[in-house]
Order: C-alpha cells, then sequence, then structure tokens
C-alpha cells in the first residue's frame, strides 16, 4: 500500500511514529526472548537441582572389610577413593541385624516393627514364605516416582517373591535380581552341611534370576552376579543421563555362598572371601567412573552401606566386625553398626569423616528433602534428613537409635551412651538373658563393649528407659509379615 503526504512535516511525523512503533515492537520481541530464555534456565535450574540417588547396598559386609574402615589386606581402592572425595560414616547403622527388616526399613525409612517386616519366629524372607512389603507402606522409589525420577532396581530384592511384592510393583521402573538371599532354594545334599560353602558350585542353589515379574534364568549364574549387577546398573544410568533417576544397587554378595568372576580368582590376600569383596570395589569404581564421563557427578549422591553386620558364624568366610562385639543376627554393635559411604562430588566436602550418628532410614528421608519431594505425614517414620551432616553446615538431628531383634526392643543409644535391656548371641541356643538395671556402655569410649559402668552412671539408665518408652508409645502392632505362609491362593 502507498501513502501520499500532503506535507513534509506530515510525512516526517509519520515516519518518526512508525519508528516508535517497530522499537516497541523490537523492544517487546526482546523482554518474550529474555522471558523465554529465563523459563529455559529455571527450568534446567530445577532439573539440576534434583540430584540423581544412587544407593548401593552390600549384603552382610563387615565394620571392617574395607581398607577404608581398617582391613589391612584386602584391597578397596575404589571404595577408598570414594571416601576420600566423600564423606565417610563412622557411626552408621542399619535398622536390624539381618536382611529383610534392615531392607524394609532402608526402604520405607521405618523401624520394620511398623511395617510388619519382622517377626520373632522367622528372621527373614524364605521360598516359602507368602508375606512381603505392604502395598500401604510408602517405599523410597514411590516417592521418587512422584518427584518425577525414573526408577530402577538391580540386585537383591528380600522384600518378597511373590508379583505384588516385587520391585516393578513397588515404586521401581524395572528389575533385574535375585529375588531373596543367594543361598535359598538349596538343592544340594543336607549331608555337605556347611562344608556346601567352602568350594561352592551354582548348581548347589536353585536361585532364580528375574528381570521385572519374570525368571530369565535357573539357576542363576552367581560366578558372574556382581558383573552383570554392574552392567546393568550402568545401562541405566545411559539411559537416563538427561532426567533425574533413583538406582538401588544391592549386590548378593559378600553374603555365602561367595562367588566371583574369573578376573578376580585369587585376586586377593584375603581369600575368596577378599576377591569377592575386590569384586564389589571394582563395581564401584565402575558406577563412579561412568558418572564422571557423563558429567554427572556432581549432580548425583552415591551411598555405599550394608544390609548387617559379617555373619562369623561362617569363620573365614563371615567377614569382619573390626573392632566391634558380634555380627549379624545379634544387637551388639558388630550387627549393626555399617561401613558407611556418600559421595557428592561440589556439595559433599571431600575427605570428611562424620562420627555423627546417622541410620540407612536417613537415606529414605534424606534422598526425598534433596529431590524436592514429599516425606509421608500420615505416619511415623523414622529416618531424619542428613543434609546439614553431609553439606558441614551443622549437627545431625539423629539424637537415637532404636536395636531391635525381631520385635524385641533389646537395646537403645542415646549420644555416646547405649544401653541393653536384652542381649543374645547372634547365633545359638543360648537364651535371651534381660537385664534390669540394663548394662550400659560409653560407646565413643568403649566401641567394643566390653565394660559395664550401668552402676556409676544411674541418671543415664534413667534417662535411656525413659527414652525407650518413649519410642514404644509411638509403635502400634500390626501382623508379622514373615510369619504368612506360601499357598496356593498366595
Amino acid at each position: 500500500m502507498t501513502f501520499h503526504f500532503k506535507t513534509p512535516f506530515v510525512r516526517k511525523l509519520y515516519m518518526k511514529r512508525l519508528a516508535l512503533i517497530r522499537s516497541k515492537k523490537q523492544h517487546a520481541l526482546l523482554i518474550l526472548f529474555f522471558l523465554f530464555t529465563l523459563s529455559s534456565s529455571l527450568v534446567e535450574v530445577r532439573a539440576e537441582s534434583k540430584p540423581n540417588v544412587i544407593v548401593i547396598y552390600a549384603d552382610d559386609l563387615g565394620y571392617g572389610d574395607l581398607a577404608c574402615f581398617g582391613h589391612p589386606t584386602i584391597k578397596t581402592p575404589h571404595l577408598d577413593q570414594m571416601a576420600a572425595e566423600g564423606m565417610k560414616f563412622t557411626q552408621f547403622y542399619s535398622a536390624a541385624p539381618v536382611c529383610t527388616p534392615s531392607r524394609a526399613a532402608l526402604l520405607t525409612g521405618r523401624y520394620p516393627i511398623r511395617s510388619g517386616m519382622c517377626s520373632d519366629k522367622r528372621r527373614v524372607l524364605f521360598p516359602n514364605s507368602g508375606g512381603g512389603i505392604p502395598a500401604s507402606e510408602v517405599t523410597l522409589a514411590e516417592a521418587l516416582k512422584d518427584a518425577g525420577y525414573q526408577t530402577a532396581c538391580v540386585g537383591k530384592w528380600h522384600l518378597g517373591h511373590l508379583p505384588q511384592f516385587l520391585p516393578t510393583n513397588n515404586g521401581f521402573d524395572s528389575y533385574y535380581g535375585i529375588p531373596y538371599s543367594n543361598d535359598m532354594d538349596r538343592v544340594a545334599d543336607r549331608k555337605m552341611g556347611r562344608n556346601i560353602f567352602l568350594d561352592p558350585k551354582v548348581k548347589y542353589w536353585d536361585v532364580p534370576l528375574m528381570r521385572d515379574t519374570e525368571v530369565i534364568e535357573r539357576p542363576a549364574d552367581q560366578t558372574t552376579i556382581t558383573k552383570r549387577y554392574t552392567e546393568e546398573a550402568i545401562k541405566f544410568i545411559k539411559q537416563n543421563q538427561k532426567q533425574p533417576f533413583y538406582l538401588y544397587l544391592a549386590h548378593s554378595m559378600p553374603h555365602v555362598p561367595l562367588f566371583r568372576s574369573k578376573k578376580f580368582v585369587d585376586k586377593s590376600r584375603r581369600g575368596l572371601f577378599g576377591d569377592v569383596i575386590e569384586e564389589i570395589d571394582w563395581s564401584v569404581g565402575q558406577i563412579l567412573q561412568e558418572l564422571k564421563s557423563q558429567g554427572l557427578d556432581q549432580n548425583t549422591i552415591v551411598w555405599f552401606s550394608s544390609d548387617n553386620g559379617p555373619w562369623l558364624i561362617f569363620n573365614q568366610q563371615g567377614g569382619s566386625a573390626g573392632l566391634l562385639k558380634d555380627g549379624k543376627g545379634s544387637t551388639w554393635e558388630g550387627g549393626m553398626r555399617e561401613p558407611t559411604l556418600a559421595w557428592w562430588p561440589g556439595h559433599i566436602p571431600s575427605g570428611t569423616v562424620s562420627q555423627e550418628l546417622g541410620s540407612t532410614m536417613d537415606i529414605f528421608t534424606t534422598s526425598i528433602k534433596l529431590a524436592g519431594g514429599k516425606v509421608p505425614q500420615d505416619r511415623v517414620v523414622d529416618g531424619v534428613d542428613l543434609t546439614p551432616v553431609l553439606m558441614n553446615t551443622g549437627k545431625g538431628p539423629r539424637e537415637e537409635m532404636v536395636y531391635y531383634r525381631g520385635t524385641k526392643l533389646m537395646a537403645i543409644r542415646k549420644g555416646p551412651w547405649k544401653a541393653h535391656f536384652i542381649t543374645k548371641p547372634a547365633y545359638g541356643r543360648e537364651p535371651f538373658k534381660e537385664h534390669d538395671p540394663p548394662v550400659l556402655y560409653h560407646l565413643e569410649h568403649d566401641p567394643s563393649e566390653k565394660y559395664d559402668i550401668s552402676k556409676d552412671h544411674p541418671d543415664v539408665i534413667k534417662e535411656l528407659k525413659a527414652a525407650a518408652e518413649k519410642h514404644q508409645k509411638t509403635v502400634k502392632p500390626v501382623p508379622s509379615q514373615l510369619e504368612i505362609p506360601l499357598t496356593k491362593k498366595s
């Protein structure tokens, strides 16, 4: 369209207004571009503020089984590196001294007595069990799934092997692993007794390997199980590098029977047990290297811990609790204090050693908080947020640790003090022994629990008794999942 102007003045005025309009349009476009860029950046920041979460969980690993926790002959360079680049916890606990209840607590942030995942009749779930983790429980996978995470479980599950109890029905997008302990479904001659563990063969156990809800191999070739778990974990990391993810890598080892791949045969001066630990260490190194190569290391928190202490009744194949008393199955320190590491470059100060109280239940609450998710408010959650400890910005919020064996409250720790109300060795026929007053130890002075000082501190005894009674008032009786038998209708 052509315009004719009556005078040069009118034409000049028109051109000025046209230029102003064009300028405003450009300005508006610039504003829109800025807002778009800002919103994109905010989306990136939000994504970046949701750290990936990896929990690596060993099975029956003792407090003294890693080089960074003092073992003299087992080499664990990658776990040592994890400690050097992150945080080492010296007073970190599982919530139970055996597999099933400990794993339930890790994934729910709750003492297993609250979910029914413990029993005084059966200590763990078996292939002939009909129970499992209740649908009413909120798992860490479900909480992080709600926060926008991709989730995977790789390794030992042991929270129920029936379909409704498996990982993919409890918040995990995928599962690859064995549904219970690697010594179950035993088919070897019972007359061999424990001798089968001295020279273990894959054919002695008919343990299934599963993908999601399907059995893909039976018996599972346990000689390559650690290697295959690692490969699955790395594949998951690669597939989800552009979105927040949660990986639960639960190794089957070093629970007996002990197996390792050819590369690790006779590698350790500690023998078969050492070979197994050094392969787990290799696995950790592969995970950390993959995170670094993908540029995910500064946006991924990695936890390493164990479900309970070493299985000492298996002697040289059972690991070490170091200076701690007893092992798996007991509520002495060796049964529940775990070698624990946390790694998050750029966030957790490198080379730090924390003497704050911590528990595997705290991984639940801490992870949800870091992810911007919601910790369940309709139930008691025993896990606390350890972020101040991890960032070295404040004291830890955990003040107490309760020690359960089945449904029995055996002991309680508050600060450095630990009172045992009931004691019993991990295994054997020795009866439960009740103590009134309870036996008392100062764990910072006497971590080996050698010297009962209850007579010298009646005030501390009174305080710990009150703390135990207060805790017990929060516990409501629920049916035991471990006592439900497997039936045709299960």
